[in-house]
Protein backbone atom coordinates (compact mmCIF):
# COMPACT_ATOMS: atom_id res chain seq x y z
CA UNK A 1 0.00 0.00 0.00
CA UNK A 2 1.17 3.35 -1.12
CA UNK A 3 2.39 5.47 2.31
CA UNK A 4 0.47 8.31 3.73
CA UNK A 5 1.93 11.36 5.88
CA UNK A 6 0.16 14.24 7.68
CA UNK A 7 1.05 17.51 5.64
CA UNK A 8 2.45 19.63 7.87
CA UNK A 9 0.70 22.11 9.70
CA UNK A 10 -2.47 20.75 8.21
CA UNK A 11 -4.76 17.58 9.63
CA UNK A 12 -4.81 15.96 5.68
CA UNK A 13 -3.15 12.81 5.55
CA UNK A 14 -2.12 12.33 1.85
CA UNK A 15 -0.29 9.44 -0.41
CA UNK A 16 3.04 10.54 -0.88
CA UNK A 17 2.52 10.23 -4.38
CA UNK A 18 -0.22 11.94 -5.65
CA UNK A 19 -1.38 11.11 -9.24
CA UNK A 20 -2.22 13.85 -11.94
CA UNK A 21 -4.59 14.17 -13.42
CA UNK A 22 -4.31 16.82 -16.10
CA UNK A 23 -5.16 14.59 -19.02
CA UNK A 24 -8.83 13.35 -17.76
CA UNK A 25 -11.28 13.81 -19.35
CA UNK A 26 -9.59 14.69 -22.71
CA UNK A 27 -6.96 12.37 -23.83
CA UNK A 28 -8.31 9.65 -21.12
CA UNK A 29 -12.14 8.80 -21.20
CA UNK A 30 -14.48 8.58 -18.18
CA UNK A 31 -14.50 5.28 -18.25
CA UNK A 32 -10.44 5.21 -18.25
CA UNK A 33 -10.31 8.25 -15.94
CA UNK A 34 -12.46 5.60 -13.43
CA UNK A 35 -10.53 2.73 -14.00
CA UNK A 36 -7.06 4.27 -13.16
CA UNK A 37 -8.76 6.47 -10.27
CA UNK A 38 -10.25 3.51 -8.74
CA UNK A 39 -6.79 1.69 -8.72
CA UNK A 40 -4.98 3.97 -7.53
CA UNK A 41 -7.51 3.73 -4.51
CA UNK A 42 -6.55 0.25 -4.48
CA UNK A 43 -3.16 0.82 -3.78
CA UNK A 44 -3.41 2.92 -1.08
CA UNK A 45 -3.29 6.26 -2.97
CA UNK A 46 -5.82 9.17 -1.98
CA UNK A 47 -3.87 12.49 -2.95
CA UNK A 48 -5.05 13.80 -6.47
CA UNK A 49 -4.13 16.89 -8.22
CA UNK A 50 -5.96 18.88 -10.60
CA UNK A 51 -6.63 22.86 -11.90
CA UNK A 52 -9.15 24.52 -12.84
CA UNK A 53 -7.42 24.97 -16.46
CA UNK A 54 -6.78 21.37 -16.87
CA UNK A 55 -8.32 20.25 -20.34
CA UNK A 56 -9.12 23.81 -21.30
CA UNK A 57 -6.13 23.25 -24.43
CA UNK A 58 -9.01 21.16 -26.25
CA UNK A 59 -11.30 23.66 -27.76
CA UNK A 60 -14.05 21.11 -27.72
CA UNK A 61 -14.21 19.72 -24.22
CA UNK A 62 -16.05 20.78 -21.64
CA UNK A 63 -14.25 23.51 -19.64
CA UNK A 64 -12.46 22.28 -16.36
CA UNK A 65 -12.45 19.13 -18.03
CA UNK A 66 -9.98 16.98 -15.61
CA UNK A 67 -12.41 18.41 -12.27
CA UNK A 68 -15.68 17.18 -14.39
CA UNK A 69 -14.06 13.97 -14.84
CA UNK A 70 -13.11 13.34 -11.14
CA UNK A 71 -16.47 14.96 -10.08
CA UNK A 72 -17.99 12.21 -11.87
CA UNK A 73 -16.10 9.72 -10.48
CA UNK A 74 -16.20 11.03 -6.85
CA UNK A 75 -20.53 10.48 -6.84
CA UNK A 76 -21.26 8.24 -4.64
CA UNK A 77 -17.70 7.82 -2.48
CA UNK A 78 -17.55 8.02 1.07
CA UNK A 79 -16.58 12.00 1.98
CA UNK A 80 -12.99 12.05 2.77
CA UNK A 81 -11.86 9.12 0.91
CA UNK A 82 -9.63 11.27 -1.33
CA UNK A 83 -7.88 14.32 -0.63
CA UNK A 84 -7.99 16.18 -3.77
CA UNK A 85 -5.94 19.56 -4.92
CA UNK A 86 -6.71 21.96 -7.15
CA UNK A 87 -5.80 25.25 -8.53
CA UNK A 88 -7.05 28.59 -9.81
CA UNK A 89 -5.96 32.24 -10.89
CA UNK A 90 -4.36 30.99 -14.07
CA UNK A 91 -4.79 31.97 -17.29
CA UNK A 92 -8.59 31.24 -19.15
CA UNK A 93 -7.29 29.35 -22.14
CA UNK A 94 -10.61 29.10 -23.32
CA UNK A 95 -11.87 32.41 -23.44
CA UNK A 96 -8.37 33.43 -24.77
CA UNK A 97 -7.22 35.59 -21.39
CA UNK A 98 -4.18 35.37 -21.05
CA UNK A 99 -3.58 38.49 -18.70
CA UNK A 100 -2.41 37.77 -14.96
CA UNK A 101 -5.74 36.44 -13.19
CA UNK A 102 -4.13 35.42 -10.18
CA UNK A 103 -6.64 38.43 -8.36
CA UNK A 104 -9.28 38.10 -5.58
CA UNK A 105 -11.41 38.08 -8.38
CA UNK A 106 -10.22 35.82 -10.88
CA UNK A 107 -9.75 33.75 -8.20
CA UNK A 108 -13.29 33.75 -6.53
CA UNK A 109 -14.51 33.06 -9.85
CA UNK A 110 -12.20 30.17 -10.36
CA UNK A 111 -12.72 28.30 -7.25
CA UNK A 112 -16.64 28.52 -7.85
CA UNK A 113 -16.35 27.05 -11.28
CA UNK A 114 -13.71 24.35 -9.54
CA UNK A 115 -16.37 23.64 -6.76
CA UNK A 116 -18.98 23.27 -9.15
CA UNK A 117 -17.28 20.50 -11.31
CA UNK A 118 -15.78 18.65 -8.54
CA UNK A 119 -19.78 18.73 -7.00
CA UNK A 120 -18.24 19.55 -3.90
CA UNK A 121 -18.80 21.87 -0.94
CA UNK A 122 -14.96 22.64 0.02
CA UNK A 123 -11.75 21.91 -1.60
CA UNK A 124 -9.24 20.15 0.71
CA UNK A 125 -6.26 21.85 -0.66
CA UNK A 126 -6.41 24.81 -3.05
CA UNK A 127 -3.61 26.21 -5.03
CA UNK A 128 -2.70 29.46 -6.89
CA UNK A 129 -1.71 28.16 -9.66
CA UNK A 130 0.81 31.33 -10.70
CA UNK A 131 1.23 34.45 -8.93
CA UNK A 132 0.96 38.02 -9.84
CA UNK A 133 4.16 40.16 -7.93
CA UNK A 134 1.75 43.52 -9.07
CA UNK A 135 -0.41 42.47 -5.81
CA UNK A 136 0.35 43.05 -2.81
CA UNK A 137 0.55 39.36 -0.68
CA UNK A 138 -1.63 40.95 2.06
CA UNK A 139 -4.39 41.80 -0.82
CA UNK A 140 -4.25 37.50 -1.72
CA UNK A 141 -3.85 36.12 1.28
CA UNK A 142 -6.62 37.89 2.85
CA UNK A 143 -8.99 37.17 0.19
CA UNK A 144 -7.70 32.74 0.78
CA UNK A 145 -8.48 33.85 4.16
CA UNK A 146 -12.41 34.46 3.68
CA UNK A 147 -12.85 31.71 1.35
CA UNK A 148 -11.59 29.47 3.78
CA UNK A 149 -13.61 31.25 6.68
CA UNK A 150 -16.61 30.63 4.56
CA UNK A 151 -15.91 26.94 4.10
CA UNK A 152 -15.37 26.79 0.30
CA UNK A 153 -11.43 25.62 1.04
CA UNK A 154 -10.00 23.74 4.18
CA UNK A 155 -5.85 25.21 3.48
CA UNK A 156 -4.20 26.65 0.60
CA UNK A 157 -0.95 26.74 -1.04
CA UNK A 158 1.16 28.04 -3.92
CA UNK A 159 2.04 26.70 -6.94
CA UNK A 160 4.79 28.78 -9.58
CA UNK A 161 5.50 30.89 -6.97
CA UNK A 162 8.90 32.27 -5.94
CA UNK A 163 10.77 31.19 -2.49
CA UNK A 164 10.57 34.89 -1.41
CA UNK A 165 6.95 35.30 -1.94
CA UNK A 166 5.87 32.52 0.26
CA UNK A 167 7.75 34.43 2.35
CA UNK A 168 6.70 37.58 2.59
CA UNK A 169 3.03 35.52 2.26
CA UNK A 170 3.15 33.61 5.33
CA UNK A 171 4.83 36.42 7.26
CA UNK A 172 1.86 38.74 6.59
CA UNK A 173 -0.81 35.64 7.45
CA UNK A 174 1.92 35.29 10.60
CA UNK A 175 1.40 38.57 11.80
CA UNK A 176 -2.47 38.59 12.12
CA UNK A 177 -2.35 35.45 13.34
CA UNK A 178 -3.44 32.94 10.65
CA UNK A 179 -2.14 30.37 8.82
CA UNK A 180 -0.18 31.15 5.46
CA UNK A 181 0.58 28.52 2.38
CA UNK A 182 1.18 25.05 3.78
CA UNK A 183 2.57 23.73 0.55
CA UNK A 184 4.42 24.78 -1.95
CA UNK A 185 3.73 22.99 -6.12
CA UNK A 186 7.19 23.14 -6.97
CA UNK A 187 8.89 22.25 -10.16
CA UNK A 188 11.37 19.47 -9.32
CA UNK A 189 12.64 16.29 -10.63
CA UNK A 190 16.22 14.39 -10.81
CA UNK A 191 16.82 15.80 -13.94
CA UNK A 192 18.58 19.47 -13.87
CA UNK A 193 16.29 21.19 -16.61
CA UNK A 194 18.08 23.97 -19.02
CA UNK A 195 16.28 27.18 -17.24
CA UNK A 196 16.16 29.14 -20.13
CA UNK A 197 14.13 26.12 -22.48
CA UNK A 198 12.19 24.60 -19.17
CA UNK A 199 10.79 28.45 -19.35
CA UNK A 200 10.11 28.45 -22.47
CA UNK A 201 7.88 25.30 -22.61
CA UNK A 202 5.91 26.94 -19.32
CA UNK A 203 8.57 25.38 -16.68
CA UNK A 204 9.32 27.95 -13.89
CA UNK A 205 11.11 27.84 -10.71
CA UNK A 206 12.99 24.98 -10.21
CA UNK A 207 13.65 23.42 -7.00
CA UNK A 208 17.50 23.71 -6.66
CA UNK A 209 19.18 26.97 -5.80
CA UNK A 210 15.66 28.41 -4.18
CA UNK A 211 13.74 26.60 -2.46
CA UNK A 212 16.03 24.50 0.02
CA UNK A 213 15.87 26.54 2.89
CA UNK A 214 11.76 27.20 2.53
CA UNK A 215 11.81 23.42 2.31
CA UNK A 216 14.05 22.34 4.86
CA UNK A 217 12.06 25.33 7.52
CA UNK A 218 9.11 22.65 7.46
CA UNK A 219 6.85 23.86 4.28
CA UNK A 220 6.37 20.58 2.28
CA UNK A 221 6.84 20.30 -1.50
CA UNK A 222 4.89 18.93 -4.11
CA UNK A 223 6.67 18.21 -6.83
CA UNK A 224 5.37 18.62 -10.44
CA UNK A 225 7.24 17.29 -13.38
CA UNK A 226 8.70 14.71 -10.82
CA UNK A 227 9.58 11.92 -13.42
CA UNK A 228 11.05 15.00 -15.55
CA UNK A 229 9.03 13.78 -18.28
CA UNK A 230 10.20 10.09 -17.98
CA UNK A 231 13.94 12.11 -19.63
CA UNK A 232 16.18 9.15 -18.34
CA UNK A 233 14.68 6.23 -19.02
CA UNK A 234 14.05 7.94 -22.60
CA UNK A 235 17.48 8.34 -22.19
CA UNK A 236 18.25 4.65 -21.70
CA UNK A 237 16.15 3.70 -24.42
CA UNK A 238 18.02 6.50 -27.12
CA UNK A 239 14.55 8.06 -27.97
CA UNK A 240 14.62 11.39 -25.80
CA UNK A 241 12.19 13.86 -28.01
CA UNK A 242 13.03 17.29 -29.16
CA UNK A 243 11.62 19.21 -26.92
CA UNK A 244 12.79 16.82 -23.47
CA UNK A 245 15.99 17.20 -25.06
CA UNK A 246 16.31 21.03 -25.08
CA UNK A 247 15.08 21.01 -21.45
CA UNK A 248 17.08 18.69 -20.20
CA UNK A 249 19.88 18.00 -22.25
CA UNK A 250 22.77 19.30 -19.96
CA UNK A 251 26.76 17.85 -18.88
CA UNK A 252 25.00 17.85 -15.18
CA UNK A 253 22.37 14.78 -16.51
CA UNK A 254 25.11 12.79 -17.65
CA UNK A 255 26.37 12.32 -14.17
CA UNK A 256 22.70 11.96 -12.96
CA UNK A 257 22.09 9.08 -15.54
CA UNK A 258 25.17 6.83 -14.61
CA UNK A 259 23.77 7.58 -11.23
CA UNK A 260 20.64 5.92 -12.14
CA UNK A 261 21.50 3.08 -13.93
CA UNK A 262 23.94 2.03 -11.30
CA UNK A 263 21.44 2.77 -8.53
CA UNK A 264 18.53 1.04 -10.55
CA UNK A 265 21.11 -1.88 -11.15
CA UNK A 266 21.52 -2.20 -7.38
CA UNK A 267 18.19 -2.52 -6.37
CA UNK A 268 17.08 -4.30 -9.15
CA UNK A 269 14.53 -1.84 -9.83
CA UNK A 270 13.37 0.27 -12.90
CA UNK A 271 15.35 3.80 -13.73
CA UNK A 272 11.68 5.35 -13.26
CA UNK A 273 11.70 4.13 -9.76
CA UNK A 274 14.64 5.49 -8.83
CA UNK A 275 13.79 8.65 -10.34
CA UNK A 276 10.52 9.06 -7.80
CA UNK A 277 12.52 8.10 -5.31
CA UNK A 278 15.12 10.64 -5.08
CA UNK A 279 11.76 12.46 -4.21
CA UNK A 280 9.76 10.67 -1.91
CA UNK A 281 13.49 9.80 -0.01
CA UNK A 282 14.02 13.29 0.75
CA UNK A 283 14.88 14.34 4.61
CA UNK A 284 12.37 17.43 4.51
CA UNK A 285 8.50 15.81 3.44
CA UNK A 286 8.15 15.59 -0.26
CA UNK A 287 5.06 14.45 -2.63
CA UNK A 288 5.61 13.43 -5.68
CA UNK A 289 2.99 14.07 -8.69
CA UNK A 290 2.83 11.14 -11.24
CA UNK A 291 1.01 10.52 -14.70
CA UNK A 292 -0.42 7.18 -16.09
CA UNK A 293 -2.78 6.58 -18.75
CA UNK A 294 -3.67 3.13 -17.83
CA UNK A 295 -4.46 1.03 -14.51
CA UNK A 296 -1.90 -0.84 -15.28
CA UNK A 297 0.71 2.24 -15.89
CA UNK A 298 -0.29 3.34 -12.37
CA UNK A 299 0.55 -0.06 -10.71
CA UNK A 300 3.66 -0.24 -11.76
CA UNK A 301 4.66 3.50 -11.03
CA UNK A 302 3.56 2.82 -7.62
CA UNK A 303 5.97 0.30 -6.99
CA UNK A 304 8.35 3.38 -6.18
CA UNK A 305 6.67 4.18 -3.02
CA UNK A 306 8.72 0.65 -1.77
CA UNK A 307 11.70 2.06 -2.51
CA UNK A 308 14.04 4.14 0.18
CA UNK A 309 17.29 5.45 -0.68
CA UNK A 310 19.75 6.37 1.56
CA UNK A 311 21.67 10.19 2.25
CA UNK A 312 25.02 8.48 0.19
CA UNK A 313 22.56 7.05 -2.24
CA UNK A 314 20.36 11.23 -2.43
CA UNK A 315 24.17 12.52 -2.69
CA UNK A 316 25.14 10.21 -5.36
CA UNK A 317 22.21 11.35 -7.42
CA UNK A 318 22.96 14.63 -7.05
CA UNK A 319 26.53 14.24 -8.11
CA UNK A 320 27.51 15.71 -4.60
Amino acid sequence: MLPKLILNGTDLCVSQLCYGTNMLGTAIDQGRANAILDRFVDLGGNFLDTARSYGDWIPDAPTGASERAIGAWLKGRRPGDVVIATKGGFFDMRVGDYRNRCTPTDIASDLSQSLDHLGVDSIDLYFLHMDNEEVPVKEIIDALLEHQAAGRIRYFAASNWAADRIVQANAYAASIGKQGFVASETFWGLAVPDVGAAAMQGYQHYYEGEYEALHAAGLPIVAYAAQSGGYFTKLAAGAVPEGLAARYGNPANEARFAAVKQLAEKHGVSINEVALAYLTSQPNQTFAIFGGSSPEQVSKTAKAAKLKLTAEELALLRGA
